[in-house]
């Protein structure tokens, strides 16, 4: 599976429309994290995921492009695989009390 960076600007499938703007419709928004628009509707259910709003006489929901690179960053923080501070493995082993033996 060929890697890309989720930060990079070019991950945008069309430069052209969402170039112009910081916000990104569900659409836009789920090509850019990499995955389906229906896992962000399940996550804006749930109240997980990005932040997100509504917007225009619509009321489309829409996400900023900052707010999803912030939110991919604070995913990369809480993951012990990307913060070593994080990973158990870097961790010296704990002692269990002895039984006064």
């Amino acid at each position: 599976m060929p890697t890309r960076s989720l930060l990079d600007p070019s991950a945008v499938p069309d430069p052209a429309s969402a170039g112009r703007t910081c916000f990104l419709n569900v659409k836009d928004a789920a090509a850019y994290l990499g995955i389906s628009p229906h896992t962000l509707y399940v996550w804006r259910h749930r109240r997980q995921g990005p932040p997100s709003f509504r917007m225009g006489p619509r009321g489309r929901v829409m996400y900023r492009r900052a707010a999803l690179d912030a939110w991919i960053q604070d995913q990369e923080r809480a993951d012990s695989r990307s913060n070593p501070e994080l990973n158990p493995l870097s961790a010296a082993p704990q002692r269990r009390k002895g039984s006064g033996a």
